[in-house]
């Protein structure tokens, strides 16, 4: 538990008082010293009771403290105060936000142990939690003990079971068919069982099918959210039907619907993957009026499909303007902005973005370090072509020192490049470094590299190149 401090108490302590002290209370140490002191007065004839218990497990488990919170927990059951379900499902959904599914199990398993009463909300919850976080089969194994205990089937427990079948292609066919079974059931389907499907069925590129079931749920009063339109409208958009997707928006608003960033920026990623890239931008004013900021998933399909249709001039503004809004762009971005300018064959300024990335410490995940190793060699090779060994050469540098592969093209440039400007020492350099990393120059790099130093009357480097030369041989 946190440390004892001294708090001056009035003579008759009140959970109230206590209670309004934790919540004013900003840091949680702090907080949870209050509890303390509030406890030390137990002698005054003070008790910790359901709210302050309460409020004080809440706001350990919103700072992600869950030993000190389940030691509460534990504390109630030890005091005989009555611990409520909703206090328990708090704590396991907390620990579903955190991607702890096994805990929450844990926690639900706890409640039969201190005496809290078991109901279908409890089983409910801990099955939405396990499909949150993608534990399907332990998911369809809780559900199936959830029958087994006589639970009946209702909306809300379908509606979980539906979204764990629509994750996967083989098993939303069964989801239709629970769906279809539902009013039998007196389970009549609501806005959610059908924005599961439809999200469902465009994940899986059924678009018809998702058209026919959106078109469903008004003869049903059912309307759909938010949610509903913007899966629709991205199925719409990967299969390249955007306007409908785009007369889908229209629909929205005079349906008084608001699109949120993520429906904005799904039609702007179908619009710039069609070549579109000046309509997404107008999106983006549009979004901007509706005192929408665009996230970084806004960013990068603007910034990509700017780059893509060659428009860098107003790529570089989005991206200075995503960096004011307090965005720190990821190494994936850099490489849209470099690889840009690459295809413009402007490798200076691909460079300069490069020189930028790695000074602010923008580093590659395991997924793009292969896009980042032929971005440098691209680089390197593009600087080569346009005379700037200087660069070239140094950036080669940074790319060993950083453990980043260097393709056999880009050492035969780079020597290629340092011989036509007669700079054969570091030419000689990046020779015995190619051959120490079991790689040999094509045969017009050892040639420049000979005659350079041959013209240059350097002759033991000359010897030196023969005898690498005889060693390949």
């Amino acid at each position: 538990m946190g440390c004892k401090v001294a708090i001056k108490w009035s003579k008759k302590i009140t959970t109230m008082q206590v209670e309004q002290l934790i919540r004013a209370e900003k840091d949680i140490q702090k907080a949870l010293m209050i509890f303390d002191s509030a406890t030390a007065e137990y002698s005054n004839g003070f008790r910790h009771d359901q709210k302050t218990f309460g409020l004080m497990i809440s706001r350990l488990v919103s700072a992600n403290q869950f030993r000190p919170a389940e030691e509460i927990l534990h504390r109630m059951h030890e005091e005989k105060c009555d611990i409520s379900e909703d206090l328990f499902l708090k704590i396991c959904r907390a620990y579903g936000r955190v991607h702890k599914p096994l805990d929450a199990i844990r926690i639900f398993q706890k409640m039969n142990e201190l005496k809290c009463e078991i109901t279908e909300k409890a089983y409910i919850t801990v099955f939405a939690i396990l499909v949150a976080e993608n534990q399907l089969k332990m998911a369809l194994r809780f559900y199936r003990y959830m029958r087994s205990l006589g639970i009946q089937a209702s909306v809300v427990s379908l509606n979980v079971l539906m979204k764990a079948l629509c994750m996967n292609n083989g098993t939303i066919d069964a989801a239709l068919k629970i769906f279809h079974e539902m009013p039998s059931r007196g389970c009549p389907p609501d806005s959610y069982t059908y924005g599961t499907l439809i999200s469902g069925l465009c994940k899986f590129g059924r678009i018809s099918e998702a058209n026919e079931l959106f078109k469903e749920m008004g003869t049903k009063g059912c309307l759909p959210s938010v949610v509903t339109y913007t899966s629709l409208m991205h199925g719409l958009c990967q299969s390249n039907k955007l306007d409908e997707a785009l007369e889908m928006m229209k629909e929205m608003a005079g349906k008084g619907v608001k699109p949120n960033v993520f429906t904005y920026s799904c039609l702007m990623d179908g619009l710039c993957k069609n070549g579109c890239s000046s309509q997404a931008m107008a999106l983006l004013d549009t979004m901007s009026s509706s005192s929408l900021s665009p996230n970084m998933i806004t960013y990068c399909t603007l910034i990509g499909g700017l780059c893509k249709e060659g428009k860098l001039l107003e790529a570089v503004d989005l991206f200075d303007r995503m960096k004011l809004q307090g965005l720190k762009p990821d190494a994936g971005l850099y490489w849209k902005i470099i690889g840009g300018f690459c295809d413009k064959s402007k490798f200076h300024e691909a460079a300069n973005f490069l020189d930028e990335m790695i000074l602010g410490g923008v580093s590659p995940n395991r997924l793009t370090w292969n896009l980042h190793v032929r971005s440098h060699n691209t680089v390197v090779q593009g600087l080569c072509a346009e005379g700037d060994p200087k660069r070239a050469f140094h950036l080669y540098l940074s790319m060993r020192t950083r453990g980043i592969s260097i393709e056999p093209k880009t050492y035969n440039k780079l020597i290629q490049c340092l011989c036509n400007t007669r700079d054969l020492l570091k030419a000689c350099r990046i020779v015995d470094e190619m051959v120490v990393d079991g790689c040999f120059p094509d045969e017009e790099s050892w040639k420049d590299t000979f005659l350079g130093l041959w013209d240059g009357r350097e002759a033991v480097g000359s010897a030196e190149l023969l005898k690498l030369l005889d060693g390949k041989s």
